[in-house]
């Protein structure tokens, strides 16, 4: 048999990610895991919940916590720094036109893909997983999220199958996709996008001006439809 199991933050990109698995591999062979490292977001995660419930999915959440515990990173709850409230476009301007931004977690996508590995092992002993990553272009451009480039997940893909003798593959099918790509696929998915959410703050609205607002509200007036979630 083969299943997929989906990295799920409960926003836009891996919330498609859980509807093109569902429509691949069928409800009952797709499950999702969500990591709490420590995020100041940390609604994501009843969102990831609320998504699985959704689609009637087995999930599953880790917690890394301890290995960011000395990141400085803006997107932890004991960093002393601040979400900058700007656009990625305007914050790879600042540098150059090129360079990691604030809320680059350290090495995340990395820890979170062969974390994912491990637990695909364990839940899935006997069948063939594919573990499913919602990077997309957008993230990797300027690398600004070195860890969402399609080589950064080839790369990783290789090691993780190599590492489980084949019984654990890669995917990320929208690595080569802008943000407004992704909404147009997960439109014609009917994704659920009420339940998700993307803000980098840890209010009860997102905040429409952070960099991830930035480019989530822009995606869907590309698309011609609004957001469905509330911001302030």
């Amino acid at each position: 048999m083969e299943k997929a199991l989906v990295l799920s933050s409960g926003g836009v990109d891996s919330t498609t990610c859980v509807a093109m698995a569902v429509e691949r591999f069928g409800e009952k062979n797709v499950s999702t895991v969500s990591v709490f490292y420590g995020q100041k977001h940390s609604k994501e995660l009843q969102c990831a919940r609320a998504v699985a419930e959704y689609y009637h999915l087995n999930h599953y959440e880790l917690d890394l916590s301890p290995v960011m515990e000395y990141s400085d990173c803006s997107l932890l709850e004991h960093s002393t720094k601040d979400i900058i409230h700007e656009s990625y476009g305007e914050q790879l301007e600042k540098k150059g036109g090129s360079g990691i931004v604030e809320t680059y977690v350290p090495f995340r996508n990395g820890l979170m893909m062969s974390s994912a590995a491990a637990l695909a092992m364990s839940i899935y002993p006997d069948d063939t997983t594919h573990i499913y990553l919602g990077a997309h272009a957008d993230d990797a451009a300027g690398n600004a999220y070195p860890d969402c480039s399609r080589e950064f997940s080839e790369t990783m893909g290789k090691a993780i199958t190599l590492g489980t003798g084949g019984q654990v593959l890669v995917e990320a099918p929208l690595v080569n996709w802008n943000k407004a790509g992704v909404v147009k696929e997960g439109l014609r998915l009917k994704v659920p996008y009420e339940l998700t959410w993307s803000c980098y703050e840890g209010g009860e609205k997102a905040c429409g001006t952070c960099a991830t607002c930035i480019d989530r509200l822009a995606a869907f007036r590309a698309n011609g439809v609004e957001d469905p979630i509330e911001y302030q």
